[in-house]
């Protein structure tokens, strides 16, 4: 099994990666700067600012794997895209491959076509910064870093929040930077989008690489 470490192991996203991983023998840490409400059975959880290099240093250098899972809202949207460079450097440092909890905009709506987040006109406007930050990451920095950093970015469908839970499944559908539904944006739970992110994780078959995943 592997040593697993979730930045933002907490949040939506995070917490079910967390849960999902340790259900499968993982051995997990979940960094946050909040504290879990319901702790989950042999998980480590690190509280500290993760804006703070130190606070994830050490967390990053013990692990096999590390996921960021940091969400991109309220007082770490102008944060967001530097925390994860910060996440990107310490992981090629520890060479160790990198699991990034994407956004959907960053995705295209069919091969060679133009990606989502160039045309917000849809989107309200305060979220505007925020999906731009994240697809730039994608588009722009971590093809950027060095070759020796594995990463994977995880985009989901744009159906995917505390807002729309849903319910596990136990299935769902993997795709590349091309949206699996490019209709309706489609939708995933907590649960099954974890699912589908340990999977990639376990199977490795993804290297320097967009995918999403989507029901």
């Amino acid at each position: 099994m592997s040593r697993i470490t979730v930045i933002g192991g907490t949040g939506y996203a995070g917490s079910a990666i967390v849960a999902e991983a340790a259900a499968r023998g993982h051995q997990v840490i979940a960094v946050s700067r909040s504290r879990p409400t319901a702790p989950i059975p042999n998980v480590t959880y690190v509280h500290g600012d993760v804006t703070d290099p130190a606070t994830l240093s050490t967390p990053v250098e013990g692990a096999d794997v590390v996921v960021a899972a940091v969400a991109p809202r309220g007082s770490r949207a102008d944060t967001w895209r530097e925390v994860h460079r910060t996440i990107a450097r310490l992981a090629d440092a520890a060479g160790v491959p990198l699991f990034v909890v994407g956004g959907y905009s960053s995705l295209r709506p069919a091969p060679g076509a133009d990606r989502f987040v160039t045309d917000l006109s849809d989107i309200p406007a305060e979220l505007h910064d925020e999906i731009r930050g994240g697809a730039a990451f994608v588009i722009e920095d971590l093809p950027a870093t060095p070759a020796t950093l594995d990463w994977v970015f995880v985009s989901p469908p744009r159906g995917f929040g505390a807002h729309a839970p849903g319910e596990r499944l136990g299935t769902y559908r993997l795709g590349d930077d091309v949206a699996v539904a490019p209709e309706d944006g489609g939708a995933i739970s907590a649960a099954d989008y974890a699912l589908g992110f340990v999977d990639l994780i376990e199977k490795g078959d993804h290297h320097r690489a967009q995918v999403n995943l989507a029901h």
